[in-house]
């Protein structure tokens, strides 16, 4: 079955962040969480510290409508450079006023309201906001109640 899902990367806050994200949207991991530690070192790199092998390489979370987030970490002793940005949000659409004060409520809780959530021109029950991992989310409620 196709299916679309987004994949967040973080420095080395990746299992505090989807720890968080699980408690928000109350799933389960797939596959529980898998670590640099568990890949194989190729042939002629050298192995990962003791705290990179504890890192997330891999953890899958559903959130909601058969969307999935996935996430890694990727620091900079492994050869990456993460750039925060703004150009990805994730946006919610759920199914009633109320889920989406809650999920909106949870997701902000010590992070930054960007637009409070509101009746917009446009009809839509809309805010966004940027959590305390900094990823950004959209919450947009179609429904009427």
């Amino acid at each position: 079955m196709a299916r679309t899902s987004t994949y967040l990367n973080f420095a080395r806050s990746t299992e505090e962040a989807f720890t968080f994200y699980k408690s928000v949207f109350g799933t389960e991991f797939v596959g529980g969480i898998m670590r640099h530690g568990d890949v194989p070192v190729p042939e002629g790199q050298p192995a990962p510290s003791d705290d990179d092998k504890r890192l997330v390489i891999n953890v899958q979370l559903p959130i909601m409508g058969g969307h999935l987030l996935m996430g890694t970490d990727v620091p900079e002793s492994m050869g990456f450079r993460l750039n925060q940005g703004n150009n990805v949000y994730i946006c919610l659409d759920p199914d009633t006023r109320a889920e989406a004060d809650t999920l909106f409520a949870a997701l902000s809780a010590g992070g930054t309201v960007q637009e409070p959530l509101q009746e917009m021109f446009w009809g839509d029950y809309f805010g966004s906001l940027v959590d305390r991992f900094g990823v950004l989310w959209m919450v947009n409620c179609t429904s009427p109640s």
